[in-house]
């Protein structure tokens, strides 16, 4: 900002940048108890310390977070994860929901097999 200026231009310039900072930060964060996904940051938190995981689990579970309480067949997970066709014959969909849960440790049961016929998780309310 150059000067001269107005004491009325700078208010509303730290307002406009104060709400793109606040906009930024609440959009998309989803919260599920201690279990925090936030897509913009491309970040997943248990408590406060920040899981690593990789590109792939990290999709999995935002797909599946998505779809909070909908069933989530593999060859959906193929499909729109791994971008695979649906009728593939692998493990690769459980391999991967594993080492997630491993990951997510006391929380693992936020992802729940439905033997047969693929995962839901259950995350309640959003």
């Amino acid at each position: 900002m150059t000067k001269p200026f107005s004491v009325r231009e700078l208010v509303l310039r730290v307002q406009a940048a104060a709400r793109r900072v606040e906009e930024r930060q609440g959009r998309g964060d989803m919260l599920f108890g201690k279990v925090r996904l936030d897509p913009t940051a491309h970040r997943v938190f248990l408590g406060t310390e920040e899981l690593v995981l990789t590109a792939t689990e990290y999709r999995l579970l935002l797909y599946l977070a998505e779809h909070n309480g909908e069933l989530c067949s593999r060859g959906d997970l193929l499909v729109e994860v791994w971008g695979l066709a649906a009728n593939l014959n692998t493990r690769t969909v459980d391999t991967h929901v594993k080492r997630l849960r491993h990951k997510l440790e006391d929380h693992a049961d936020l992802i729940e097999t439905v033997r047969g016929a693929g995962y839901r998780f259950n995350g309640g309310a959003v």
